[in-house]
């Protein structure tokens, strides 16, 4: 390594203490590889009530965050924890902003006062470092809570950090943070930035796009994703932005945390396995059956599915697919949670077809892990997949991924040839049913080649998808942003 750097990373979700998707395993893993590589990193993040379940001591700091908007200061508290390894962990406390059952908002919507609650973390997060006296070289934010970062630094001149860099991660481009410009006079930001080489967008005012308009460098989770984003399919009105800073922007793929995705060690298992070990998959798979109800032939694959039901993920090509999918001999779980109508549409078929179809439309890491490890496939239909964590998850379990040809799936799945016995799953292209249910055919033909099938299976377990080579292309580009 070049040299050793100090590095805030800034993240509203971090495994165990709050998750509600891949950020949360990105924000834990990612600082973890990094501190291998020497560098002096520190999490911080808000402080939630769920934030106490994850069964580490979070101490109080003794020191406060207060940020005054107008007339009004709000008042927070630094709190800190471990993530691993010796890792500080910050949380901001804030109960007006924080004290709430989920994170972003009601199942249904996301709360109306967000602009506040996050232009104060930002806020806040900036002066915390004071407080903590610590001057990053490197602040590395993620998604669009935290795009107002680069923003207030380039912008209030504190010389505090006059020689810190920023880095901003997009790890969907489809969650913008896109608020009435009447919201605006809440972030204490000047008019001057309400500009469209600002934070305007289309009229409104963009989180999103202040990160992408302000950092130094711009990250995505995949090489394909930095190219799908410059396009009008996948920019989300941001296409413009991403093709003029193209040369500030990269594409890394994440990585899997094996010290919680991996089978030889799971806690969650009912018996641990691994390559040299395959038989005992099976017994995780009949430890599924019994826990789900379901009495099936041990030659009828499980086919699972982990996913937010949205629209994003693909779940209206299921829909299309559906009588198809009654007619072929598998069955098919479901974890997972989203739209209403999705959540309906699988509630119901699992009332129609009880023996084949399992619906467990809630949020339950441990359950995920067990259906990974149960599951002989595992269908990705998405849209669009910035990089996607399941697909690589399920190489881990031996559990063969079916996915759609996008993203970062593109980048870490690739096609199984049958005479060379090379690849690691089964991919679509395009976004209709009958090219899904092509794909799942050949899988299931596939299948019933034993002796094929394993060899499938040693070769996506066999596939390196740790955290190290990605967190040295993290540390190079922080190493170049502050070059002179």
């Amino acid at each position: 390594m070049d040299h050793k750097l100090k590095i805030l990373f800034v993240a509203t979700e971090v495994h165990p203490f709050a998750k509600t998707g891949g950020l949360a395993d990105v924000s834990s893993a990612l600082p973890s590889a990094l501190k291998k590589l020497g560098h002096d990193i520190r999490v911080i993040m808000p402080k939630y009530p769920c934030t106490t379940k994850a069964g580490k001591t979070i101490e109080p700091l003794n020191l406060n965050v207060d940020i005054s908007t107008g007339n009004t200061c709000h008042k927070g508290y630094l709190f800190q924890s471990e993530l691993s390894e010796g890792i500080a962990l910050y949380l901001i406390e804030q109960s007006e902003y924080y004290d709430r059952e989920h994170l972003y908002g009601e199942p249904d919507c996301e709360y109306s006062d967000n602009v506040e609650r996050f232009s104060y973390f930002c806020q806040a997060v900036l002066e915390a470092c004071k407080k903590l006296n610590f001057q990053p070289d490197i602040i590395h934010c993620n998604d669009w809570h935290t795009g107002l970062i680069p923003v207030y630094l380039k912008t209030q001149g504190d010389s505090w950090f006059s020689q810190t860099k920023t880095l901003f991660s997009i790890h969907n481009l489809g969650y913008q943070g896109n608020f009435h410009h009447s919201s605006f006079a809440a972030t204490g930001l000047d008019d001057s930035v309400f500009h469209s080489d600002g934070v305007e967008f289309y009229g409104q005012f963009s989180f999103l796009k202040g990160g992408l308009m302000y950092a130094d460098v711009l990250t995505t989770v995949s090489p394909a994703y930095s190219k799908e984003i410059q396009t009008p399919e996948l920019g989300f009105g941001m296409e413009g932005i991403l093709q003029q800073r193209s040369d500030q922007l990269h594409g890394i793929l994440n990585g899997v945390d094996d010290t919680v995705w991996n089978p030889e060690t799971d806690a969650s298992l009912i018996t641990h396995y691994g390559p040299q070990s395959l038989s005992s998959k099976n017994t995780c798979r009949q430890d599924l059956e019994k826990a789900l109800s379901l009495q099936l032939n041990k030659d009828t694959p499980i086919l699972c599915m982990i996913t937010r039901l949205s629209e994003q993920k693909g779940i209206d090509l299921i829909m299309q697919a559906q009588e198809a999918l009654n007619n072929l001999d598998l069955s098919l779980i479901i974890l997972g949670t989203g739209e209403k109508h999705y959540e309906s549409f699988f509630q119901q078929w699992q009332e129609k077809r009880p023996d084949r179809i399992v619906a467990a439309i809630k949020f339950d890491e441990s359950l995920g892990h067990r259906i990974l490890a149960g599951s002989d496939m595992i269908l990705i239909p998405s849209h669009y997949e910035p990089c996607g964590l399941t697909q690589m998850y399920a190489l881990k379990y031996g559990t063969v991924p079916i996915v759609r040809d996008v993203g970062g799936l593109k980048n870490s799945i690739q096609e199984f040839n049958l005479k060379t016995k090379k690849g690691t799953g089964f991919k679509f292209e395009t976004p209709k049913k009958e090219f899904l249910l092509k794909s799942l055919q050949k899988a299931l033909g596939c299948f019933k080649q034993r002796k094929t099938w394993e060899k499938l299976m040693l070769n996506g377990m066999n596939q390196d998808n740790s955290w190290e080579f990605s967190a040295q292309q993290y540390s190079n580009l922080y190493q170049k942003s502050l070059l002179p």
